[in-house]
């Protein structure tokens, strides 16, 4: 590991630090021009300034670089920086660390047969990566994490070992506390597919107590737990100010459920009102994840799920067919920007259509050609 991408990593966390002590700041400011700029300035300066880092000391990122043309000397601006797009994660190992140095390694979820994205990690990345998902998570929850009891749909952290959703959340529950020692409901079955114990995820909801109740789990998991809540006629009413988080997809693992038919069947089975489901989209290639939060929902003819990257990241979406942003409203493929990604490739092209909503993103679904993929896929 380089004494440059150490420095540079502690300075990201600053950083985030800084915005951590006070995001309402942002939002007051959100429509002030001059603010904006100022912020985008600093963010750009910083990006530009990991990009000459990445080109430097990630061998694989340089050579697909210079196969484009480009080097540090032509980047002004985040937006010009170039991107990788996730299957290179499959091929290659776009990774500042040194195999030696390389304690954990994130995969992509997908079937079986698929070779999954790998993003390495040391001690020192998973401290960033950790840095980053905090903050941004307690700030669009809602409700203090820490005077939640929580409940983990997936399996726990030392069955799925490879999985970025899990240590998330095994991390939330760390800082927690104890008292949440037992909050994973998953288990993986013998095919390495990730499967709910209904019995102890139900007893878990009917545990009696005034401290909000705060479930993660993919969409997947959700479908399972709600399905078989509606087989055995079986409701709950969770305490007031309880949250749910839900993540991921569902092919390969259950029925599909259009978003709004699983927030309505949330609703009625848990007792959990829409304005308190948030919805999560995060990438092992990614180290930030994006929140749906209630401030962000903008009423219409329909409920629209608009989500919001921390200022330390940034998404944009772009034509396929010309690579330039498109207008606000407009459909296209997305790209985030992660400054915590400073290990491995800040510029990340996904595989995901989204529609632009100011500086968020709705998202509509997988490019036609993309493999499919999502936590419900996800495999030890």
């Amino acid at each position: 590991m380089t004494t440059e991408l150490s420095i540079f990593a502690a300075r990201v966390r600053d950083h985030i630090g800084f915005w951590a002590d006070d995001f309402s700041l942002g939002d007051k400011l959100r429509n002030d021009s001059a603010y904006l700029q100022h912020a985008d300035i600093e963010f750009s300066g910083l990006a530009v300034m990991l990009f000459t880092l990445q080109f430097k000391y990630n061998v694989p990122y340089r050579r697909l670089c210079e196969a484009r043309g480009i080097k540090p000397s032509d980047v002004m601006h985040w937006s010009q920086i170039p991107v990788v797009p996730t299957a290179a994660f499959k091929e290659l190992e776009l990774t500042s660390l040194h195999p030696e140095e390389r304690t954990r390694v994130f995969h992509s979820s997908g079937t079986t047969e698929q070779r999954p994205s790998r993003h390495f990690h040391s001690a020192n990345s998973l401290a960033l990566y950790e840095a980053s998902l905090w903050p941004w998570l307690r700030e669009n929850c809602g409700v203090p994490i820490a005077e939640c009891r929580l409940l983990s749909l997936p399996p726990p952290a030392e069955q799925v070992s490879h999985s970025s959703l899990v240590h998330m959340f095994d991390f939330v529950r760390r800082q927690a506390g104890a008292a949440n020692d037992e909050m994973f409901v998953g288990q993986v079955g013998a095919d390495g597919a990730w499967a709910l114990d209904f019995k102890t995820a139900f007893t878990a909801l009917q545990q009696s107590g005034s401290k909000p109740l705060l479930i993660l789990g993919t969409a997947f998991s959700f479908v399972h737990l709600l399905d078989e809540m509606v087989a055995r006629n079986l409701r709950v009413q969770m305490p007031p100010e309880s949250r749910v988080m839900e993540t991921g997809g569902y092919k390969g693992r259950s029925r599909s459920l259009p978003k709004v038919e699983l927030h309505r069947l949330i609703s009625e089975r848990l007792g959990v009102p829409g304005s308190h489901i948030i919805c999560e989209y995060g990438m092992s290639e990614l180290s930030s994840q994006a929140y749906d939060s209630p401030r962000s929902k903008v009423q219409g003819p329909k409920l629209e799920r608009v989500f919001h990257f921390p200022p330390w990241a940034r998404a944009r979406v772009i034509s396929p067919e010309t690579g330039r942003e498109v207008a606000d409203g407009e459909t296209g493929l997305l790209q985030v920007f992660d400054l915590a990604n400073v290990f491995s490739v800040q510029a990340i092209q996904t595989e995901d259509l989204a529609v632009r909503r100011g500086a968020g993103f709705e998202l509509i679904g997988r490019a036609m050609a993309a493999e499919p993929r999502g936590c419900s896929l996800m495999s030890s």
